[in-house]
């Protein structure tokens, strides 16, 4: 049987970054190949190379980057040599791309079908008779509802998974024989990701195209990818089947990344605690919310976002809250901070009743009450220093002033694990980890007994997140502080909360200990969560030999 044709070749290849009279180097002696109807995953860290591997490859390299040396193929074209026009037939026509952002990629201000038929106008010519036939055709393909509906609608009108199919069927449009995919799911629900991936993957095998995906998360490739490239700092350290990765790991590197990757890390012990002796810290009894919507007609006149909701938050432990967007997550966040009134039932905290405390009756418990919020550089003021972000809730509640202020300042930055020179520097300086533990330390500032995580490692690479895990797990166990943690990363859930409660559409559908949860889950949505856990481990006809599993 005779090998299949290669769509990409990559020999020796060296990109770098040009400024200042310096070349940086991004991508160093980079060799691989992806052939017709394969599926490949680049693993690695922010700074790895990825983005621009995949820019390289669409011909999109900014201006101030370059190919030193080596050769890059697509196609039969040689992408070192090609010109601009060359490369702008390559990109729709053979190579389509999904970007990871689909609220940045989109534009809001066009109907989601002329985004569509753009693409498809630039693939078929402007005088393309079959263009709002196609439109329909792609949305129907990529497995959105009400095709002509969505068309007249713009992207803020549909939900993040449906953004994401809209951004695949674009890439589609020039019916591409290559498809990259840029970190496609890293915002979106454990459900709504594999529904993407599981259209990829059909898309893949119905059409016979290649795909590449880059991703930083193990669990994604190794259960999409016929073969993983693990890339650090401009290299590749390691190639080959998931399999082979997983089991026999050869570099330093990808053991790192398979040790840090929630899906195949083994379970921590869980903290001592005895919530049975202890009282709650927290408590919603019986909490609902109703949100009032514009009139329109036909249409219900409110939304339900919570409905007879219960929880206990005890010292010492970690409550996780997991559910789909839209399960009111975030709303049950915002009733506990007092920034929302339940429409019914009670809230107490240390068991005393505070639900109709007016905002400046609840001022003094935010001291004891702080959030973590999901992306550390929207969270933090452009404009302050980190020492200023960090004294914020000191001097807002005029706790501390001048020296005993900066004192305190040195040794909040030294307990998230920063160096004191950090207090000098603007957001913009730190990367995604350093401004998140910037972020935790001023929710300790105030020394609170409660901690609200609101995504708080969503957004950061696998060895990042698990050194903020381990950062939030030692405070807990020198501080006694509780936690309550959203997320959508059940793998993240598995391994660092005591108790677990589920959430669907405003309801709770299960709630109990961590291994009653993920071992002996009694609801159908519950079984739906963790069976779409990327790497998570298979009945063995489904998928012999996965060497880690989620150890409860």
């Amino acid at each position: 049987m005779s090998p299949l044709p290669l769509l990409i070749d990559v020999r020796q290849l060296d990109v770098s970054y040009h400024s200042g009279g310096q070349a940086n180097p991004a991508v160093r002696n980079l060799s691989f190949a992806l052939a017709q109807g394969e599926t490949v995953a680049i693993v690695g860290e922010s700074g790895s190379g990825k983005s621009t591997l995949a820019n390289a490859i669409l011909g999109l390299l900014p201006d101030n980057a370059r190919i030193t040396d080596g050769a890059l193929w697509v196609d039969g074209h040689d992408l070192t040599r090609a010109s601009d026009r060359q490369k702008r037939q390559l990109r729709g026509r053979t190579i389509g791309l999904v970007p990871q952002d689909p609220m940045v990629s989109l534009n809001p201000t066009l109907r989601i079908g002329q985004q569509i038929a753009e693409a498809v106008i630039l693939a078929k010519g402007r005088r393309y008779p079959g263009v709002d036939a196609d439109v329909v055709e792609l949305l129907q393909q990529v497995g959105i509802d009400k095709p002509v509906l969505r068309a007249r609608q713009y992207p803020h009108e549909l939900s993040g998974g449906m953004r994401q199919r809209v951004l695949i069927a674009i890439a589609l449009a020039g019916n591409p024989r290559l498809i990259i995919a840029d970190e496609p799911t890293s915002a979106l629900d454990v459900t709504v990701q594999r529904k993407i991936l599981d259209h990829l993957q059909r898309l893949v095998r119905e059409r016979g195209i290649s795909l590449l995906i880059i991703t930083h998360d193990l669990g994604v490739a190794t259960d999409r990818a016929d073969r993983i490239l693990v890339m650090k700092q401009g290299e590749l350290v390691e190639q080959g089947p998931p399999r082979q990765i997983l089991q026999a790991p050869r570099h330093d590197y990808t053991r790192a990344l398979i040790a840090a990757a929630p899906a195949f890390a083994r379970r921590r012990e869980p903290l001592p605690s005895v919530p049975h002796i202890q009282a709650p810290i927290l408590s919603l009894r019986n909490v609902a919310k109703t949100f009032s919507l514009p009139k329109v007609k036909d249409e219900a006149a409110t939304f339900l976002a919570l409905e007879n909701l219960s929880l206990d938050v005890y010292p010492g432990q970690t409550l996780a809250i997991v559910g789909e967007s839209g399960s009111g997550k975030s709303t049950a966040l915002r009733i506990a901070l007092g920034l929302e009134k339940p429409t019914r039932g009670r809230v107490l905290f240390e068991q005393q009743d505070v639900t109709d405390l007016s905002w400046r009756d609840f001022r003094p418990l935010r001291q004891r009450i702080q959030l973590v919020q999901q992306n550390p550089f929207a969270a933090l003021d452009p404009r302050f220093t980190v020492f200023d972000s960090i004294v914020e809730p000191l001097v807002s509640f005029g706790r501390l002033k001048g020296a005993a202020l900066e004192q305190a300042a040195r040794e909040l930055i030294d307990r998230v694990h920063l160096p004191v020179n950090f207090l000098d520097r603007l957001p913009r300086e730190l990367s995604g980890g350093q401004c998140q533990r910037v972020a935790i330390a001023r929710a300790l500032a105030l020394k609170p007994d409660l901690l609200l995580l609101d995504e708080p490692v969503s957004a950061l690479d696998v060895s990042v997140q698990a050194r903020i895990l381990e950062l939030l797990e030692e405070l807990q166990r020198e501080m006694g502080m509780a936690y309550v943690l959203v997320s959508h990363d059940l793998s993240v859930v598995a391994n660092f909360a005591h108790r677990v409660l589920v959430l669907r559409q405003g309801q709770v559908v299960e709630q109990g200990s961590v291994e009653q949860i993920f071992s002996h889950p009694t609801h159908a949505y519950t079984r739906e969560l963790i069976d779409a856990i990327p790497g998570r481990p298979r009945p063995p006809a489904e998928q012999p030999l996965r060497p880690y599993a989620l150890a409860l």
